[in-house]
């Protein structure tokens, strides 16, 4: 590590705002929260050290936290020719360090003055009962994730100092990251109907704005010490920005839609003023994010004054954006209050939806938090792959990029609407699914060569010229364990074992029961089909290369595989997870014996489409490659450079039949 280690001097004056800005809204926005509230008359409380303590000590662990962020996300924006760290870097270090310590220490408060609110005692009568103290910590999930928060920010504060490699800064990052997490599984989110989408949206939301906003901590430290280095940083952090931004704005959508009851609720419930606040202050943070963009970026270099200035307001919005966060998590939603009563409902997750419909079949909407982030981080992304190569002057086909689309599109289907919400509840929708998701979605992502795409737009080359996003994209292309999934056999057997694995053993019904279970199975069936048909159909590169001809072997060796489980599925006399569908109470549809023959028809009936959909385009292919093959024999032929391949066949014959017919003479003349 460098020897000069001198902690940098912000402004104090500036640094003090900036700090304050988050308590005082929080403060505010709780004032205005239960301003014509009322008390209850009679019912003793944890006193004003507690009511006004928690926002406070909230508001200063949200935003030592988010500092910490976004100095170690600093440290990695600077530029380094090594992987060991600069005395730039490690001198930032030093930061991660007390802003972590903060973190802890004020997570620690939150802990205490949490529990001291639960029980209505003062905060001295909490630390006298160290016992009870204790017991929150350890055995009370909300206790617990405070507790984790606090460790893991005292781990960082610990550890930080010792930092001398890119690795190290990398994985410490995400360790801080990690430690924003634990709170966020025992909040509003998780206590009401829908809690699995609201909280990997707000778990999302949460993450995507500590890198946004400490990000923006970060530059504006670089700003006040290191001027130079400002406008790199800048350049390297803006795309990142960019995409925090709309994962920001898209899961408090979405989660803002889950625990509001009704679009009215955004005027008429003080949450929904609240949110309505966030989402003007997102919205003017964009807009300054614009001129960034616009004004600022191209003159950095020269003229770094009018991006600072924007700047520090920005992180100032930002600030208090921070404490209207707090003041949230401190106000019950509208929809908090709507509790799974019937099993039915706690094992959903929902309620038991109306009689199936072609009509609801479509329109009965269920979104998914998980599938709604990656299919719009797949749309945008491979969009800007798009544009990237058409600002460059490059060719990319159309046909490909409505493949994708087109597979995005039917995901979003299968994911997003009533196919989702009867996929639960009847075995035939959800084998619809499965059979949607592992052979009609694959087919499609696979034929628009998102891969191909990357290595086109992505940077070659990365900062101090270290090897850039597509050197690392074709090194895991060409990896060992990329290799061995890719081969043909693998890819086959896990193709066809993806089925039978599932839904002949325990794995369908441990997966129904839990929205995370359910998830890993929906991505295992798109997953193996993803592989399947990269083999079969796939343009993107690939550890290995087979023949057309035995393309279609493969092909032909996996359809029979089909046929047999969906016959095993409609002959069976065992109900596939019975004791998941039995205890579901629902008063319409078919029994679950027809409803299990009705998905054995659905997996027979729907595998031939994608198979022959797949012969059609492994013939064009292999006829394509077959002219591509002829024209480059053409081009040696007509260049006359003596490459000619057919005069050099004709060579070879020649050469053994002159062999042939020597040999002979040589056996006539031998006695």
């Amino acid at each position: 590590m460098p020897a000069d280690l001198s902690f940098p001097r912000p402004r104090t004056a500036a640094v003090a705002a900036a700090a304050a800005v988050p308590g005082a809204a929080a403060l505010a926005a709780v004032a205005f929260t239960r301003s014509g509230t009322g008390t209850a008359v009679g019912l003793a409380g944890p006193g004003a050290l507690t009511d006004w303590g928690l926002p406070l000590a909230r508001a200063v662990a949200d935003t030592s936290a988010v500092v910490t962020v976004g100095l170690l996300l600093l440290v990695l924006l600077l530029p380094s020719p090594t992987t060991k760290l600069t005395a730039a870097q490690s001198r930032h270090v030093l930061w991660v360090c007390a802003a972590a310590l903060t973190w802890a220490g004020a997570s620690c408060a939150v802990l205490v003055l949490t529990l001291s609110d639960l029980l209505a005692l003062p905060v001295g009568d909490v630390l006298a009962g160290s016992g009870s103290l204790a017991d929150f910590a350890l055995n009370i999930p909300q206790g617990r994730a405070l507790a984790l928060s606090t460790l893991t920010a005292l781990a960082v504060g610990t550890f930080s100092p010792a930092l001398g490699t890119a690795t190290a800064v990398r994985t410490t990052l995400l360790l801080s990251l990690a430690g924003l997490l634990p709170p966020v599984f025992t909040g509003h989110s998780a206590a009401a109907g829908n809690h699995d989408s609201a909280v990997v949206t707000l778990a999302v939301h949460v993450l995507a704005a500590a890198v946004w906003v400490g990000g923006l901590a970060g530059l504006l430290v670089l700003a006040v010490r290191d001027r130079p280095a400002l406008a790199g940083a800048v350049r390297r952090f803006s795309p990142l920005a960019l995409w925090c931004l709309i994962a920001v704005a898209a899961s408090g959508t979405a989660n803002a839609a889950l625990r509001l009851e009704s679009p009215a609720d955004l005027l008429h419930t003080r949450y929904g003023q609240l949110v309505l606040a966030k989402a003007a202050l997102l919205v003017l943070l964009a807009s300054i994010g614009h001129l960034h963009r616009r004004r600022c970026l191209p003159r950095l270099g020269t003229e770094p004054a009018p991006f600072v200035r924007l700047a520090a307001v920005e992180g100032l919005l930002m600030a208090a954006t921070l404490g209207l966060a707090v003041a949230l998590s401190r106000s019950p939603a509208p929809a908090t209050g709507q509790q799974l009563a019937t099993p039915t409902e706690r094992a959903l997750g929902y309620a038991m939806p109306e009689p199936l419909t072609a009509l609801r079949l479509f329109t009965a909407l269920r979104p998914d938090a998980v599938f709604l982030l990656l299919i719009t981080f797949a749309t945008l992304a491979y969009l800007a792959g798009v544009r990237t190569l058409r600002r460059r002057g490059d060719r990319w086909p159309p046909g490909r990029t409505a493949a994708w689309l087109a597979g995005v599109g039917v995901l979003a289907l299968v994911t997003q609407s009533g196919l989702a919400t009867y996929g639960k509840v009847l075995f035939s929708v959800h084998m619809g699914q499965h059979m949607t998701l592992a052979m009609i979605v694959p087919i499609l992502l696979v034929m628009g060569a998102p891969v191909t795409l990357a290595l086109r737009a992505l940077p070659a080359t990365g900062p101090g010229g270290r090897p850039g996003a597509r050197a690392w994209l074709l090194a895991l292309v060409h990896s060992r364990p990329a290799k061995v999934a890719g081969h043909p056999l693998v890819a086959m057997a896990l193709f066809i074992s993806a089925s039978f694995s599932v839904y002949f053993t325990p794995l369908f019904e441990t997966g129904m029961r839990t929205h995370w279970g359910h998830l890993a199975m929906q991505l295992h069936f798109m997953g193996v089909g993803i592989l399947f048909f990269w083999v079969i159909i796939g343009v993107d590169p690939a550890p290995r290369r087979i023949p057309h001809f035995a393309k279609f072997v493969l092909l032909v060796l996996a359809m029979p595989f089909h046929s047999f489980f969906s016959i095993a599925l409609m002959s069976s006399k065992e109900l596939v997870a019975g004791r998941w569908f039995a205890p579901l109470v629902r008063n319409w549809g078919p029994s679950l014996a027809d409803d299990q023959f009705a998905a054995g028809s659905i997996a027979w009936a729907t595998g031939d489409i994608p198979i022959l959909i797949t012969v059609v385009a492994l013939a064009v292919q292999w006829m394509r490659s077959d002219r591509r093959e002829a024209r480059r024999i053409d081009r040696q032929i007509d260049r006359g450079d003596g490459n000619d391949p057919h005069a050099a066949y004709n060579a070879y014959l020649a050469r053994l039949h002159a062999r042939d017919t020597a040999a002979r003479s040589t056996a006539r003349d031998t006695p």
